[in-house]
């Protein structure tokens, strides 16, 4: 799903036909017409203030074409107040509301990266492996070191074979010796030998 934002033409007068300052736009969030929400959401990009509206409008829109517009807006945005509206969809168990989060924090690699170490601490696993899903594709000096603690100290196996998939995305030739190690922490399962074996040929471009 693509977040980035272009440029717009409506299909008709109607869907921006209220006030576009920044109290009318919150206003449309509310509107019945999908499409005058959408626009409402993409014209709130260029007031920061706008973040935490969006995001809580965001946890109940149930339009995709929506729930975009308002990603996309949160991205132009960027701010920290963004990251910390956004990190309780993290946890959603609707994949279509998790997933384009997890995309819309690569996009965000400097606001994202002060949560990351805590993100990686949380107590639900699955909440672990998609802080390792939003490290891939994330444009951060410190994302292989982050990675590489994972295979080092996470106790769930699932968390650390989603970290081995993406350290061999990222070619972190410095985690080889950390991989190599690994399968000795989860001795009873062969699956992880098979893993780390995969991820090492791979960033040694074998």
């Amino acid at each position: 799903m693509a977040l980035i934002r272009k440029t717009h033409t409506p299909s008709d007068g109607d869907s921006r036909r209220l006030l576009r300052d920044r109290e009318g736009l919150l206003r449309q969030l509310d509107d019945e017409s999908a499409e005058a929400r959408r626009w409402a959401a993409l014209d709130l990009a260029v007031f920061p203030e706008a973040a935490e509206a969006l995001c809580a409008h965001l946890q109940r829109e149930i339009q995709p074409a929506v729930r975009q517009a308002m990603l996309t807006a949160l991205i132009e945005i960027g701010s920290d107040a963004v990251v910390e509206g956004l990190l309780p969809l993290l946890r959603s168990e609707d994949a279509a509301v998790r997933n384009p989060v997890v995309e819309a924090f690569q996009h965000l690699p400097d606001a994202v990266s002060p949560h990351i170490e805590t993100m990686l601490q949380d107590s639900d696993p699955d909440y672990r492996i998609f802080t390792v899903n939003v490290l891939n594709n994330l444009r951060h000096p410190q994302t292989p070191g982050w990675l590489q603690t994972v295979i080092e100290s996470d106790a769930d196996i699932n968390v650390c074979a989603a970290a081995v998939e993406v350290l061999a995305e990222v070619g972190a030739l410095a985690a080889i010796p950390a991989l190599t190690a690994l399968p000795g922490r989860f001795a009873d399962d062969p699956f992880m030998q098979f893993c780390v074996q995969a991820a090492i040929r791979r960033i040694q471009g074998k």
